[in-house]
């Protein structure tokens, strides 16, 4: 536990550090991939509101075959879980307790494609995250009922760890992104 506490510390500064700002084009490795797993049908993407120097995963709504599918955001609730609910680009966003920008709770919907964010990754997929396990509750629960959740870690290059230190609860990605393409 306290290696993955200095690991947050180290990689949330070196973050912030190295932080840029990246271009739509860092998300066409992504689009291929979404592209070849749902040819033209409709989908549902999960994204996050970018914080405390997340990649800014908004980007992709330039695409407009992105903008034009369903996109969710995710709301945490008082006992630590989270859900995603509808969200549009201008749609009115609140604050939670985090600081975080959440959409209004209407329907809950599970993604088809999740993006999530991350402190750092290693070569077998696996993320480091703020600690409270928001992500890794979601998909345990979620990937038992929906085999086909697409889940794409989303960082900086610079984030990646040669082996991070894991536990049961932790889940593998599917891919990571990052802006020298996808692992």
């Amino acid at each position: 536990m306290q290696q993955k506490i200095q690991l947050r510390k180290k990689y949330f500064l070196l973050r912030k550090k190295k932080y840029f700002k990246i271009e739509k084009s860092f998300f066409l490795p992504l689009l291929k991939l979404i592209n070849l797993r749902f040819k033209k049908r409709r989908f549902k993407i999960g994204l996050y509101y970018p914080s405390n120097f997340e990649l800014n995963v908004l980007e992709i709504l330039k695409f407009d075959n992105i903008l034009s599918q369903d996109t969710l955001l995710p709301v945490t609730d008082k006992k630590s879980f989270m859900n995603f609910f509808s969200w549009k680009k201008n749609d009115v966003l609140f604050v939670n307790k985090f600081g975080i920008l959440e959409p209004a709770k209407d329907q809950l919907k599970v993604p088809d494609i999740i993006l999530v964010p991350i402190l750092a990754f290693d070569k077998k997929k696996y993320r480091l995250g703020y600690g409270k396990g928001f992500y890794d509750r979601y998909l345990n629960k979620y990937l038992k009922k929906f085999k086909n959740i697409l889940t794409v870690g989303v960082a900086f290059s610079f984030q990646r760890h040669h082996k991070l230190p894991i536990n049961r609860n932790d889940v593998k990605l599917d891919f990571i992104l990052t802006e020298k393409g996808i692992y």
